[in-house]
Order: C-alpha cells, then sequence, then structure tokens
C-alpha cells in the first residue's frame, strides 16, 4: 500500500531557520489555524502560481506522509468557493517524522513555480 502524499510550500528562509527536530508551524497557522496543502504535484503548482508568483524568495517542498501525521488532517474546499477541489488542511504543528523529503522549488526568471 503507497503512502498518501501532500505539499506544503514553505519560504525557504523560515524552513532553514526552524529548529529540525521541532514540529514545524507555518506563519499563517495562527490567523487560520491550520496549515495548507495540496495533493499532487501539479495542483500544487497552479496554487503556488496564483498565489505566490509576485512573492520574491526561495521556497521549499514540504513533502508529507499523510499517515505519520500526528495531528488531525480534513479535506476542505476554501471558504466561499463550492465548486473548487479539495484541500488538505493540517489541524496542528506538522511532526518531523511526518515530513519524508524537502525539494527546493525552482523558478523561471519571470517568477513562476516549475515542476
Amino acid at each position: 500500500m503507497s503512502a498518501r502524499i501532500i505539499f506544503h510550500m514553505a519560504p525557504a528562509e523560515r524552513w532553514t531557520m526552524w529548529p529540525a527536530h521541532e514540529p514545524y508551524v507555518p506563519a499563517e497557522f495562527a490567523v487560520d489555524g491550520f496549515v495548507h496543502c495540496t495533493e499532487g504535484e501539479e495542483l500544487m503548482v497552479r496554487v503556488a502560481n496564483a498565489l505566490y508568483r509576485g512573492t520574491p524568495g526561495d521556497f521549499v517542498l514540504l513533502v508529507i506522509d499523510v499517515e505519520r501525521l500526528t495531528v488531525p488532517v480534513r479535506w476542505e474546499r476554501p471558504a466561499g468557493t463550492p465548486l473548487a477541489p479539495l484541500f488538505p488542511h493540517i489541524y496542528g504543528p506538522i511532526n518531523p517524522e511526518a515530513i519524508v523529503e524537502v525539494r527546493r522549488i525552482e523558478r523561471d526568471v519571470d517568477g513562476a513555480f516549475l515542476l
């Protein structure tokens, strides 16, 4: 049985400064109450380009095994978008054991995120 994998995009600077042994919490967690994620690399790139293309800086992609998370995950639609796909939302910090890979996200010269 293969793992169910989801992705979380994080600013590289925040990720590299975060203590490796501590559960990761994105800055937006305090406001949103959950960690935004996507399922599928193509959807992750579409969302990244829609929301963060104009945001300068490097980003990393946290590859997360849902079965290894120690907090709940719910698949939900973004507020006010009844026809949008379901997105995985992690309701708590991401424990280090659930992160199976960290990738640098490549960008083109115009700032677009690439697969």
